[in-house]
């Protein structure tokens, strides 16, 4: 995009506001108002980033469209063109509007809980795990359309470029942060809900070669720590909090804290000490170190 459009456009463009938005808006479209004037931003003090921001965010009508854009880029292939890709995706945000409120969800939780996010529009382009729950829940709307062959493709395309393999008959909530992504693995049966915080390297697997329900079932407002292994069907309740390297083979009840490997209870199976916070918002990782410490003792 030439420096002088850029310019012109930026010397319109509102100054970035603050959250909350007006009652007038919707979260959509504040949020995305938020993304285009932190692309005209971008584009004027960094110029080599100008047609990249213009083609991605500022040349788009909408989030959905924008969104669509990017992911049939990052996605496609020789043989998955981004033409195919790009009307995928934006069929599936226009038909079912329940992904773009979980797209806006999930932006306003990786800006509120990651404090190397400083920007909607940095989270929208850049942030793997951000993109990766995107595409999975277009894959997960094509699995339950029977549309399986499609999906499955959808979902190592993911796996390939993002490193992060969800498949797509697991059920994800809204406002699902993935910080670094890198190595995220989610089984078939399982299930995410929503306000859940989860770091790189974490598995949410089966146990053997049993078919049927086979995987975690993960409560709202849970944090997962980098490098945690959960296995089998078995729950992890809300507000839960899994310590890094864990690896989880029991029932956590809400609002405990399971650390080790096998996992155990901070305060012990009968008596597990709970938490006020929801640790997915606080993201406080450490705040039992020192209560297990005595417990170990």
């Amino acid at each position: 995009m030439p420096a002088g459009q850029v310019n012109r456009m930026s010397a319109t463009a509102a100054t970035v506001p603050t959250y909350p938005p007006p009652e007038s808006e919707t979260e959509e479209a504040w949020v995305w108002g938020q993304i285009k004037a932190e692309a005209y931003r971008d584009a004027e003090s960094e110029p080599a980033l100008a047609s990249f921001l213009y083609a991605t965010v500022l040349s788009h009508p909408s989030l959905a469209r924008s969104l669509a854009f990017h992911l049939a880029n990052k996605l496609c292939s020789s043989t998955l063109l981004s033409t195919l890709l790009y009307d995928l995706f934006l069929q599936s945000f226009s038909s079912s509007p329940t992904l773009i409120s979980a797209v806006v969800a999930d932006l306003l939780a990786a800006r509120h809980r990651d404090p190397a996010c400083a920007n909607f529009s940095h989270c929208l382009l850049n942030y793997k795990g951000f993109l990766a729950i995107q595409a999975h829940r277009v894959s997960h709307l094509l699995w339950g359309q029977n549309r399986r062959p499609l999906a499955l493709a959808l979902q190592s395309r993911i796996a390939d470029v993002f490193a992060v393999d969800i498949h797509p008959a697991a059920r994800v909530g809204k406002g699902v942060l993935l910080d670094h992504a890198t190595g995220v693995v989610v089984g078939e049966t399982a299930v995410i809900g929503n306000n859940v915080s989860i770091l790189h390297h974490v598995t949410l697997g089966g146990t053997g070669k049993a078919v049927g329900d086979r995987h975690p079932k993960i409560g709202d407002g849970v944090l997962i720590g980098a490098g945690a292994t959960i296995l089998g069907n078995i729950r992890i309740g809300e507000g839960a909090k899994i310590g890094a390297g864990s690896v989880v083979l029991i029932d956590v009840p809400p609002r405990s804290t399971a650390v080790g490997s096998p996992a155990r209870l901070i305060g012990g199976k009968d008596k597990h000490s709970t938490h006020d916070d929801l640790p997915s918002e606080s993201m406080d990782h450490t705040s039992f170190i020192q209560e297990w410490s005595d417990y170990i003792i």
